[in-house]
């Protein structure tokens, strides 16, 4: 079976899960808690966002040495194009990369030097997200100690963070290898490939030497991850709800895992719905209002997702229409 078929195949199913779980909580209180935002509460939400996609676009920069400072803006844009396309379209997160690596080399940034940077970015990404995951986790420990309920969730939820960190350290210590495989079958098989993939691991050799940049990366991403949990409890406030930020930030905490877990699925649909069923009633939010969150969340990744693809399309025509008129991309070296 195709990976496009299976893909398809995941999307309706977590479309139909999610369906389900509407209809099971209720569909008037889940549209009630969901309307209850309000548009001006919802924009706020949006705004919030782009300013988190801020931070993710200047932790990726802080990977990419040698570049001038002009060129932040463009990697703040290849992240919110990577995100919109992780969250509107059915490619899952190695679309986004892709699509984000385009965003880039449409700048004439060289190939070698954004996917290396992505490699360290995607590497300093888990790594935050291993450490607020283990934050979160330690938080249900102590809250479900006494809970009957805890019997049953905390193996899932340790579970999770164990399968998140296996799948970092996977990441970040296969790296080398795999681009020393990939470059000699790719020596053999297509011609080119071999400089390619020498050039990536040229590229990635020297961002981990310069370790006070990994680490500002690291930190913007452990800030991002820290200000995007909190985007939640923003938008459960214009929601009437009234539930503490540390409650909501260990619940975000405890969905990203699942959601990181669950990374072949497309935008997470239904596990994400399902994660926030399962854990929002035991940080006091009823089943309905953390339903809501969640189609909010969907909501506003469609509202900041959609026009970034359609602008990221119209840009990626004009680039291809000028290059078959012959006139040069700028290069940045």
């Amino acid at each position: 079976m195709k990976v496009g078929a299976i893909t398809l195949m995941l999307t309706l199913a977590g479309l139909a899960v999610t369906a389900w779980l509407i209809g099971k909580t209720g569909a008037g209180q889940v549209v009630a808690a969901t309307a209850a935002i309000g548009p001006i509460g919802f924009l706020l939400l949006c705004g919030y966002t782009l300013a988190v996609l801020v931070v993710l676009g200047a932790a990726w920069f802080a990977v990419a040495p040698g570049l001038p400072a002009e060129l932040l803006p463009a990697f703040i844009w290849g992240r919110t194009t990577r995100e919109a396309a992780t969250d509107v379209l059915p490619f899952s997160l190695f679309g986004g990369l892709i699509v984000g690596g385009r965003t880039l080399a449409a700048r004439g940034i060289r190939d070698s030097l954004i996917y290396a940077s992505m490699i360290a970015d995607l590497t300093t990404e888990l790594a935050a997200q291993a450490l607020f995951s283990l934050a979160g986790v330690s938080v249900l420990l102590v809250v479900l100690a006494h809970e009957p309920v805890g019997a049953r969730l905390i193996p899932l939820a340790v579970g999770g963070l164990i399968a998140m960190i296996a799948i970092m350290a996977a990441f970040a210590f296969a790296q080398r290898p795999l681009l020393r495989l990939a470059e000699g079958l790719g020596g053999r098989l297509l011609p080119g490939s071999n400089a390619a993939m020498a050039g990536i691991r040229a590229e990635l050799d020297a961002i981990y030497r310069k370790r006070a940049r990994v680490l500002a990366g690291f930190l913007l991403n452990l800030v991002a991850w820290i200000a995007s949990a909190a985007g939640a409890w923003i938008a459960l406030s214009f929601m009437g709800a009234r539930a503490p930020l540390w409650a909501i930030v260990t619940i975000e905490a405890l969905i990203f895992t699942v959601r990181s877990v669950a990374f072949a699925i497309p935008g997470g649909i239904g596990v994400q719905e399902t994660a926030y069923i399962l854990i929002g009633p035991l940080f006091g939010l009823t089943p309905s209002m953390a339903l809501a969150l969640s189609l909010v969340k969907r909501a506003r990744d469609l509202a900041i997702g959609v026009p970034a693809i359609l602008i990221w399309q119209v840009t990626e025509y004009r680039t291809l229409a000028s290059r078959k008129r012959g006139i040069p991309d700028k290069v940045a070296s």
